[in-house]
């Protein structure tokens, strides 16, 4: 776009700018003007520039940059132009009065202190624009007044009360951003007052005026109570009693008082904590009654009280100081309860003073009670030292009050009781047990009733807050108890109604504890409900006839509760829901509908007193019937719905509350058009009440009591219900829509019409409150249709219909505008019929047209939007022309910014929804969004916002489209990026938040052209912005970043940072900590769930692109997060700590030291941000173990680290991740100590085998011994949750099985942490803490069984391993020196207890096994539970079961493999055991008396117990079934099947053995993991060798039975008996080749013949496999090797010709040929699997013989088929199948392989390799001919003698002729010597002779005399030592012939004795090297000859 390039210059280039058009021309300027203010910041000399004309805005707004940006340097000239400014203020409109203001604020901002003379002037001026009309320009005053109090001191010393006044006035009428702003403003000024009169600060200003704290905070109560009025006025008005403060101006002291503290900070706030909380809570004391009169008022304040509290306490102080804080909190609540207790003991003689007393201390009480609440809450388990502290004495005060007089404290108690459940586990079970036992003693107090059982509800709503549960009797007790006080609330009419109230609440909130404890109880329960009801309508009259007031309240309690417990069952036991149930449920249903429409006459009779019971009833149930199924009361509905058109017409109810009722049913985008209230902030808690309008009250607990248990929607704080006038209708409305869609249609009809009316015939404001009630109805009706795919068939509805949304559309009420509008489109959505929703559009157009007014108007422009929202896009081009034309004018209708609001996002909708078809539009859109943005005043903030969210829609409807290169879309894409920088300009923080989210769509599709340094700026600055939804947005954008470009966002950071030192708030210190930890001390900060998952999930993305190339950096970030928390008595020496404690200095150091000293980085993190550190470490070490194995390498690392000082390395730094994981693993968090000890687990895991370089044999990690015991120990403590000491467990068997500590004694102090576990939980399941649910105990009890588990197996490994090269290395005495050498040191630690453990082992598998019964088998469950778990907690206890019983599994077969099945004494373990033992029905007969088991069933039961557990998990791998758990299943049967008892039991049982194998086979099937594969190959193998046993047992019990009888009559034993056949199904050797040959096909594909096409032979070239691949086949084959054993002759001709194809062929696909004559590990299998094969006795038996012999042949024959015809190009390894030939010539009975064409081709082969010219072919070539001619049966080796000698001599001869030149050619000739030695040795007496003399001068050719000696090379002097020696050998063996040749030639015998003398000593050295030599030549022939 060539256009904004010519901007690029200092004038304006008037000439280009003049050819655009007008929307172009803006753009052009804007840009011109981009372009001037980079370059103001690099000029500095500037000529007089202010001489402007200061008539246009525009002038003003340049004004105030350039003094920004170049302060200074303008000189004197500020003093004119601020006049000539304010001058012009004089005159200007809201508009310029705003750009007047924030210019002002930029001369400030530039000059500094320079601008004192001008400081009264603005101070006058900006004070009149802080009250004006426009909220805009009031903002901006703010602003400029925030600046001016930097330098103007009257402002916070003499003019202080006035400043105070103004902004309290300000407040009044307000908008949230004012009140934002005008707070900062406040808070700042008031927070200076304070800081300057501390000594020091202000040594050169002492005019100033002294103003001490409680003055500061008298100025903001005043404010907070009296509001704007100032104190004299106020006072007259107080004693008129007309005085009542606005609730804006309430709210915005309330923010005021945050700011104040927060800028101040943390440390100012614990020294004064204990004034300023007396000062906060007075606000709410009875001295300032006036604000607490009306219960509406005092509820308001109360939030803002607690709202200041929980900002304050929770937001600015660390854990201690909040702890501190939690202390005065409790003193402020006993000395009210001393109070109320003076009140109540004399309260006869002056009632009415002690009612107004303690009415006035309740609300005190409530917020100083809820604060504590929130306070332990958020502190978690760190708080627990506060609660063990008596002198704080916190849950006596709490239950101190729950006897208050006043209702709402008890339930403000109740709640604080239930926050410290949630936040210490430990505490509920005795909480709980307190207050039943109070509630059961003081049941005749009416206060205790309803103060306990609210207590006790609130409990027991926190028990699913906490994972380890209550115990189950405790449902029992509670049951009891609220039965006990239905019952008995008729016997005292005082108690009545509490005590029905708390009966049903207790029964209701007992139903949150799930299925699982109210199984238990529903029959009574249904009982209880069918009593409360009468039974018939006759029943109802009779009770309406006799009843009085008195009763019927207590009735309507009653009734209501159970409502709300039958509501409550509903909600949380889905489960117990069964047809019998539901009918029994529904029993009184008709008879609550009937006295639902009798209320009406109830009330009449008794009058008020009954009102509120009967609202309460009606609400309860429509609550409940809206959560039924609606067939449920078909027969009800037409009373139901007259009733809800009687209380949605109600006259009672004056006030419209739709903030409540409508925002669920409009569409969330609708309500950003509305007021900012309905959005987001982080003051939601306070702004509501503003949102509901000033008659009505916010939600507080005493509306509902019902609601304490209830799940809280908004997290963690306080429910808040809203009053029952306003929840009925809510309900009403929302029963309504359920209802009426469930009517017959003529009723329907009749309904409508009848609200039509209704709304007609009423006045005034009831109309409008009316009209709300209905159209929220209809409204919630059509959701529910839409919702439930229903549609509206009839004509005549539609009127009606129509009627009632447009007048919703056109109700001067923007929000019922919205539902409206939202309705209008669901409207056209049911009824589905396209000329209806043509003539819905075609209204809106009309009224578009013709309407003038706005709200007409705004209401029909967002009725097209949601019509297109909701029919996908009208398809018709035309209309969505049409639409987007008249949206256009609107939008463009400057008079009213309302309009534009409307217009701007009903076209967002429109192009959100059209999509592609909205292309056309796409251009002429875009222009007008540009012009808008930059036209509209930016005071007009929704117009900006409305016009973001059309940007927004625009980029995605282009999408990735934006990266094209052509002119049309450049031009588009630099709009776009224009329009984001116009609104990243708004001063608007929700403008900014849009610009940021367009630039955010911008960079996800076309990343290239966003600026991202620019982008990264932005984002920076407002990461601590005080608007939540900006923040939400920088951490969406900065997610989305750091995905695709963590390292360049992160330098752009840390640039930006170091250079913009002032930009940046001092919260986010990013330049010394970069980004992350920026983010890090946000995550500290932020309260708001959302953006802590954004803010986690951005470092994670960090971490994991980042975390590997700054590992220093992120370490120290940790550390610095866990180190800042450390406790000090722990760890002493974290010198954060001092810095932290030096930095309490003075007031004034808080703002003015910043940066004088470093101050720790992070200053007391709260306990979740330490879990994430800990949890980032974990991430940290995984990631580095994904890279780089030099992290886990000392010797590489410090290698590396010296070349390039860069270099870091994870091992470097294993001290700080040792005391990282111990500061975590020792602190008061719970969620830090498990994730302290999963830190160890894994540093333990990675670092266990890391040797230390300094001390060979020993590891790195055995120094911090004393650390890991240290850590672990204070997990093993009575009061530890039992989750804890089980992951505790974990990281002991993982450090014990380590083998880091080699040491017995230094291991001993962690095992005995375990042994002492384990005499705890001998017991059983009686002996456990009741603290928890029993399933918790299970836990605990697992835990540790699974760690003994893994002990045991890790020390029988290191067993197994030690002891096999035992037998030849090491002598038993060296060995039993050294304790710690011993490997059966580890396994002595277990064995003391081994008897013990075994018990347990059996008993918690045999609880497993009941637990995974199928439901069916539920009857045959034992009635008590298993040894570890109870029956009721059955359910909750299978994950545990899961998690540990693989290993369990695994040590129990051990433990049976290692007694062998055959203990002697089944109490032998027990024997020097002084413990109990549990006793489980598996090890001890059954516990019915029945006659003890014989070994042989206890051994059977145990094999079954293990073999049962294992067939059923691997038969049905779930898919979360880890690899860890199947490996140790099969690891446990390779176990079982080591032994023989247990092998003779499957192989005797052949099903048994399939079913195993047809299981294993399904495992290889599912998953790939090699070791997976291999372990089922090895218990396969152990099956077949079972089955093997069996066989030759019975063959030889068989003959030894049948001795004396003839051998034909032997019957056949083995597969295939007689016959040969094998079915499928029921035969062992089938399912095992089945088995193999999926092994073998998925390795070698070739070798499947379907696959491959033809079974002949390949031409395929041979493959390398992975290790993992030969590892697998080499199994498979040894496996197919032992089957012809397992059958009986005939069975082993029919599975032959398949094992030697298979055998063969592996053969032929990996003869591969290896460098150095080596052999494949495939090929040395399938050689060896060969020569098993090949030598089977079933070869020789008679039966098989001849046929094994034919199929004998024809292998052989196939295997010299391999070979190529012609010898050349031979692909296969020649030495392979030489191989194999002489395994068939070797192992096979002579008729073979003698038969004359074999024969002759095996001679061929040999003769034409020997010819090969690769030596190392010829090496091997004469190994094999050597075994060949010295096998014993001549006619066997003769042929190849014959054949074969002469070539063999005729080479020796060649090498002797040219003597050998390379170490190959001394082999070759060392082994043909070695050949034809043998060929002596087997040869005939008669050539003898001859060979001898052949050998002789060969080798005496090779001798050398001395000299010749000295100078050869040492080829030579091998061959002279080998020959040597062999003549040494030979001479006297064939003494004769030696002579006589040496006889016929003399120099021979001349060169031998020279030799001989000259070498004698050298012979006594060589002799041992050369046998060496013959040894290892040997070696490869031994493996399968």
């Amino acid at each position: 776009m060539e256009g904004m390039e010519l901007s690029h210059s200092l004038l304006l280039n008037e000439e280009a700018c003049c050819q655009l058009g007008e929307v172009q021309k803006a753009e052009f300027i804007f840009e011109w003007l981009r372009y001037l203010e980079k370059l103001l910041l690099a000029t500095s000399r500037v000529g007089k520039i202010t001489n402007a004309v200061l008539i246009v805005s525009a002038a003003v707004v340049c004004l105030g940059s350039l003094y920004k940006k170049l302060g200074r340097i303008l000189g004197n000239t500020f003093t004119d132009t601020v006049g000539n400014i304010l001058k012009a203020m004089k005159s200007a409109e809201s508009q310029g009065r705003y750009e007047i203001m924030l210019s002002l604020q930029h001369i400030l901002n530039g000059l500094g202190a320079a601008a004192t003379p001008c400081h009264r002037d603005i101070y006058k001026a900006a004070r009149s624009c802080l009250t004006d009309r426009s909220m805009a320009v009031r903002c901006a005053a703010a602003k400029c007044l925030l600046e001016l109090q930097n330098e103007a001191v009257f402002m916070w010393s003499t003019d202080l009360d006035s400043v105070a006044t103004l902004c309290f006035k300000s407040f009044e009428g307000s908008s949230y951003d004012v009140r934002i702003s005008v707070s900062k403003l406040l808070g700042t000024v008031l927070a200076k007052a304070i800081i300057s009169t501390s000594p020091g600060a202000a040594a050169s200003r002492q005019s100033i005026r002294k103003v001490s704290l409680e003055e500061v905070l008298e100025l903001l109560g005043t404010g907070f109570l009296r509001g704007s009025s100032g104190f004299l006025r106020a006072s007259g008005d107080m004693l008129k009693g007309t005085s009542s403060v606005s609730r804006d101006v309430r709210v915005g002291v309330t923010q005021a008082y945050i700011v104040f503290v927060s800028t101040l900070g943390g440390a100012w706030l614990e020294r004064n904590f204990a004034t300023f909380l007396s000062h906060i809570l007075n606000l709410v004391s009875q001295s300032h009654s006036k604000a607490t009169q009306a219960q509406v008022d005092a509820v308001c304040c109360r939030r803002c009280v607690s709202f200041v509290l929980r900002a304050t306490i929770g937001g600015l102080l660390g854990e201690k100081a909040q702890i501190a804080a939690a202390k005065d909190i409790c003193q402020a609540i006993w000395k009210q309860k001393k109070i109320v207790d003076t009140v109540m003991s004399d309260g006869n003689l002056e009632t009415r003073l002690g009612s107004a007393d303690v009415a006035a201390s309740q609300h005190m009480l409530i917020c100083a009670l809820q604060e504590l609440g929130n306070l332990i809450h958020s502190l978690s388990t760190t708080a627990a030292p506060l609660l063990q502290d008596a002198s704080a004495g916190l849950l006596e005060s709490v239950i101190a009050v729950i006897i208050h007089p006043s209702i709402s404290v008890r339930l403000a108690a109740a709640w604080c009781l239930h926050c410290i459940a949630v936040a210490l586990p430990s505490y509920l079970s005795p909480l709980l047990d307190r207050c039943l036992e109070r509630l059961t003693v003081l049941k005749s107090s009416p206060e205790a009733v309803t103060g306990f059982s609210f207590a006790v509800a609130a409990l027991l709503g926190a028990v699913r807050h906490c994972p380890l549960g209550i115990p189950h009797r405790k449902g029992k007790i509670i049951m009891t108890l609220a039965e006990d006080l239905l019952c008995s609330a008729a016997q005292n009419s005082r108690l009545s109604a509490q005590r029905t109230q708390a009966g049903w609440l207790l029964i209701a909130s007992l139903m949150t504890l799930g299925p699982a404890v109210v199984s238990h109880h529903l029959a009574r329960v249904l009982l209880l409900w069918k009593c409360v009801f009468p039974v018939s309508p006759k029943d109802l009259e009779t009770e309406k006839n006799r009843g009085d007031l008195f009763t019927w309240q207590v009735t309507l309690e009653g009734r209501a509760g159970a409502l709300c417990a039958i509501k409550s069952f509903i909600s949380h036991c889905g489960d117990l829901l069964t047809e019998e149930v539901i009918q029994r449920l529904l029993t009184p249903l008709p008879c609550a509908v009937d006295l639902l429409a009798q209320l009406t006459s109830i009330l009449k009779t008794y009058g008020s007193p009954l009102k509120t019971p009967s609202i309460v009833y009606r609400q309860r149930l429509y609550e409940l019937l809206i959560l039924l199924p609606p067939e449920t009361y078909e027969g009800n509905l037409g009373t139901i719905l007259k009733e809800l058109a009687a209380d949605l017409t109600s006259p009672d109810i004056q006030v419209a509350a739709s903030t409540f009722l409508l925002p669920p049913l409009c569409h969330q985008d609708d309500l950003l058009i509305l007021s900012p209230l309905l959005q987001e902030t982080d003051h939601r808690f306070i702004e509501e009440q503003l949102l509901l309008g000033n008659g009505v009250a916010c939600g507080s607990l005493e509306y509902d009591p019902y609601s304490i248990y209830e799940k809280n929607v908004e997290g963690d704080s306080v429910p808040k219900p809203l009053p029952p006038m306003l929840s009925v209708i809510s309900s009403a409305a929302k029963l309504f829509g359920v209802a009426c869609a469930r009517v017959g249609e003529t009723q329907r009809l009749l309904i409508l019409e009848q609200l039509v009316d209704s709304i007609k015939h009423t006045k005034g404001a009831r109309q409008q409150v009316v009209q709300l009630h209905i159209i929220s109805s209809f409204c919630s009706f059509l959701k529910y249709v839409a919702g439930s795919k229903g549609s509206l068939v009839p004509e005549d509805i539609r009127r009606p219909a129509l009627t009632l949304v447009l007048g919703g559309l056109e109700n001067p009420n923007p929000l019922l505008r919205c539902a409206a509008a939202e309705a209008w489109a669901r409207l056209a959505q049911v009824i589905d019929d396209g000329a209806f929703t043509a003539g819905l559009a075609q209204v809106s157009f009309d009224k578009l047209k013709s309407a003038r007014d706005v709200v007409t108007r705004t209401g029909h422009s967002l009725a097209l939007g949601s019509l297109y929202r909701y029919l996908g896009g009208i398809s018709s081009s035309q209309h969505l022309n049409s639409c987007v034309g008249i949206l256009y004018t609107l939008s463009q209708d400057s008079t009213s910014p309302d309009m534009q609001t409307w217009a701007l996002h009903s076209l967002s909708l429109i192009i959100d929804s059209a999509g592609p078809l909205y292309y056309v539009h796409v251009e002429p859109t875009l222009s007008l969004i540009i012009m808008l943005l930059l036209n509209v005043p930016p005071t007009h903030a929704e117009v900006h916002q409305s016009l973001g969210r059309c940007l927004n829609a625009l980029i995605t409807t282009l999408g990735p489209e934006l990266q094209g290169n052509s002119n049309s879309l450049s031009t588009l894409r630099t709009s776009c990026l224009l329009g984001c920088a116009v609104m990243q300009d708004n001063p608007d923080c929700l403008v900014q938040a849009q610009a940021i989210s367009c630039l955010q769509q911008l960079h996800m599709f076309a990343p290239r052209h966003v600026n991202l340094s620019s982008l990264v700026r932005c984002l920076c600055v407002n990461l601590c912005s005080p608007y939540l939804l900006l923040r939400r947005a920088v951490l969406a954008c900065l997610r989305q970043l750091v995905q695709r470009e963590a390292v360049e966002v992160s330098e752009h950071a840390v640039l930006l940072a170091k250079d913009n030192k002032e930009v940046l708030t001092p919260d986010a210190n990013i330049r010394e900590f970069g980004l992350e930890g920026a983010l890090l001390t946000l995550l500290d900060k932020e309260t708001d769930h959302r953006l802590c998952c954004d803010i986690k999930e951005t470092l994670n993305h960090m971490l994991t692109s980042m975390a590997v190339e700054k590992l220093s950096f992120w370490l120290t970030l940790c550390k610095d997060v866990l180190a800042a928390s450390a406790d000090f008595a722990t760890v002493s020496s974290v010198d954060t700590m001092q810095e932290e404690e030096g930095d309490k200095g003075d007031d004034a150091s808080v703002l003015t030291n910043r940066n004088a000293e470093k101050l720790p980085p992070f200053i007391n993190p709260r306990w979740a941000t330490r879990v994430f550190a800990a949890e980032c470490v974990c991430r940290i070490i995984n990631q580095c173990g994904n890279t780089d194995s030099a992290h886990f390498d000392i010797a590489v690392a410090q290698e590396m680290k010296k070349r390039d000082s860069r270099n870091d390395f994870l091992v470097l730094h294993l001290a700080d991740l040792i005391r990282m994981a111990f500061m975590a693993a020792t602190d008061h968090s719970d969620q830090l100590r498990l994730s302290g000890l999963e830190t160890l687990l894994v540093v333990i895991r990675r670092f266990a085998a890391v040797p230390e370089p300094e001390f060979p044999g020993h590891v790195m990690l055995e120094q911090y011994q004393a650390n890991v015991g240290a850590a672990l120990r204070p997990a093993f403590t009575s009061e530890t949750p039992p989750d804890v000491t089980a992951k505790a467990c974990q990281v002991c068997s993982a450090w014990i099985t380590s083998g880091v500590v080699s040491d017995l004694n230094d291991l001993r102090r962690v095992h005995q942490l375990l042994v002492s576990s384990l005499t705890k939980i001998q017991a059983g399941k009686e002996a456990l803490s009741h603290l928890y649910n029993e399933s918790a105990s299970t836990m605990e009890i697992l835990a540790v069984l699974k760690a003994w588990a893994e002990v045991y197996i890790i020390a029988v490994e290191r067993q197994k391993i030690y002891r096999q090269p035992l037998k030849t290395t090491i002598c038993s005495e060296e060995s039993e020196k050294n304790e710690s050498l011993s490997p059966d040191g580890l396994l002595d630690l277990v064995h003391t207890d081994l008897g013990t453990l075994s018990r347990l082992w059996l008993a918690a598998l045999q609880d497993f096994a009941l637990l995974t019964l199928p439901s069916e088998f539920a009857s045959q469950l034992p009635v008590e539970g298993g040894a570890f778990y109870t029956a009721e907690t059955g359910e909750n206890t299978k994950v545990h079961y899961y998690n540990s019983w693989a290993l369990i599994l695994h040590a129990t077969a051990l433990w049976l493999t290692s007694t062998g099945f055959v203990v002697a004494d089944l109490d032998e373990g027990t024997s020097n055991l002084s413990r109990p033992v549990t006793p489980t029905s598996m090890c001890q007969g059954s516990s019915s008396g029945a006659p003890v088991k014989s070994p042989e069933d206890v051994y059977t039961d145990r094999f079954h117990l293990i073999l049962g557990i294992s067939v059923e998990f691997l038969c049905s791998l779930r898919s979360d079934a880890t690899m860890e758990s199947i490996t140790a299943c099969l690891h446990a049967l390779q176990a079982l099947l080591d032994v023989p008892w247990p092998r003779s039991k499957i192989g005797s049982d052949q099903d048994l053995g399939i079913e195993l194998l047809n299981v294993l086979h399904r495992v290889i099937l599912t998953r790939e993991s090699p070791s997976i594969q291999l372990a089922s190959l090895e218990v396969v193998r152990q099956i077949i060798c079972a089955a093997q046993e069996h066989v030759k047992e019975k063959r030889r019990s068989a003959e030894v039975d049948d001795g004396a009888a003839e051998k034909e009559t032997l019957p056949e034993f083995g597969e295939g008996k007689d016959t040969g056949g094998l079915v499928p199904g029921k035969s062992l050797v089938f399912a095992t080749l089945e088995l193999c040959v999926c092994i073998l096909v998925r390795q070698l594909p070739e070798l499947n013949p379907k696959l491959t096409g033809s079974p002949g032979v390949q031409t395929t070239k041979p493959q390398m496999l992975s290790e993992d691949g030969s590892k697998l086949v080499s199994a498979a084959l040894a496996i197919l090797a032992e089957l012809p054993a397992v059958c009986s002759p005939e069975g082993s001709i029919s599975v032959l010709p398949t094992i030697l194809y298979l055998t063969i062929g592996v053969l032929r696909e990996t003869a591969l040929k290896l460098p150095g004559g080596h052999l494949s590990s495939t090929v040395a299998a399938s050689l060896q699997a060969l020569k098993g094969i090949l030598s089977s006795p079933m070869a020789r038996a008679e039966k098989s013989h001849a046929a094994w012999t034919e199929l004998l042949r024809s292998a052989l024959m196939t295997v010299l088929d391999y070979w190529h015809p012609d010898g050349t190009h031979q692909e296969l390894d020649d030495i392979s199948l030489l191989t194999a030939v002489t395994v068939f010539i070797l192992s096979t009975s002579p008729e073979v392989t003698t038969i004359p064409c074999l024969q002759k081709r095996c001679i061929e082969k040999f003769k034409t390799t020997l010819e090969v010219k690769d030596p190392m072919v010829q090496i091997k070539t004469y190994q094999l001919l050597l075994s060949i001619f010295q096998c014993p049966d001549p006619a066997i080796s003769y042929p190849y003698i014959y054949s074969l000698a002469s070539s063999i001599v005729g080479k020796l001869q060649e090498i002797n002729k040219r003597k050998p030149e390379d170490i190959k050619e001394l082999q070759l000739f060392q082994e043909g010597i070695k050949v034809l030695e043998a060929l002596v040795a087997v040869a005939e007496e008669q050539y003898r002779s001859q060979l001898v003399a052949c050998i002789l001068p060969i080798l005496i050719s090779f001798l050398l005399d001395e000299n010749a000696l000295e100078s050869a090379t040492s080829i030579m002097k091998n061959l002279h030592d080998f020959a040597l020696q062999n003549l040494m050998q030979i001479a006297p063996q064939y003494s004769s012939v030696f002579k006589s040749v040496m006889a016929s030639s003399p120099a021979l015998k001349a060169r031998l004795e020279t030799a001989v003398k000259g070498n004698q000593e050298s012979v006594k050295v060589k002799i041992p090297a050369s046998k060496h030599t013959k040894n290892s030549s040997i070696q490869l022939k031994t493996n399968f000859l």
